[in-house]
């Protein structure tokens, strides 16, 4: 019976690499999970404050794609997607992205402060509340992101962890960005075929 189970486990490890090595190749074939523009519904504006007592709203990034992240600090996923909100916040900022993240700890600035200031947040982060998770649906798993486009419509909706190429992809087509594969070589943003490309 163990000897069933170890080759049981060795054909799941075999599997699980031929998924991780297919996630990891050149080849991206992850697609774009953004809604056609037909699709969207407007976002929720909101009005909460930022770490020092300004009041934001949504509507004040009309004109920008907006990353709207909710998480805590206490949520791991949430945590290993922070560095890629900053790296996008830093490659993008200038292109017309705005990451926003939104704070559900209960213990409110007192944790999230020293919190951002050791990661190096580069972005506005605001202290969420429950109104504002039932305004986009109640919020029931963290992290919860929504990508909105400039004209300020929900494009898009991540639940969970997500992939960085997933996020990538997307913030590609919204923002009207070629993608550079792992060999820096310009690729054509989502949806636009190759000339001779069947």
């Amino acid at each position: 019976m163990f000897r069933a189970f170890r080759r049981a486990l060795g054909v799941h490890a075999v599997a699980l690499a031929l998924v991780l090595s297919a996630c990891s190749s050149g080849v991206n074939v992850a697609r774009s999970s953004v809604k056609p523009e037909s699709q969207r519904r407007k976002a929720p504006d909101f009005a909460l404050r930022d770490a020092d007592g300004k009041l934001v709203r949504l509507s004040d990034y009309r004109g920008k794609v907006v990353l709207l992240n909710f998480w805590a600090t206490w949520c791991a996923p949430c945590r290993l997607e922070i560095p890629w909100f900053i790296e996008f916040q830093r490659k993008h900022k200038d292109r017309g992205l705005a990451v926003l993240g939104i704070s559900m700890d209960e213990d409110g600035w007192e944790v999230v402060k020293p919190f951002i200031e050791r990661l190096g947040v580069n972005y506005r982060i605001l202290m969420g509340d429950d109104s504002v998770a039932q305004l986009y649906g109640g919020v029931d798993s963290l992290p919860t992101t929504f990508l909105i486009d400039r004209e300020g419509r929900i494009a898009s909706v991540h639940i969970g962890l997500v992939s960085k190429s997933r996020y990538e992809k997307d913030l590609a087509e919204l923002l009207g960005l070629e993608q550079e594969s792992a060999h820096g070589a310009a690729q054509p943003a989502p949806g636009v075929l190759l000339a001779g490309a069947r």
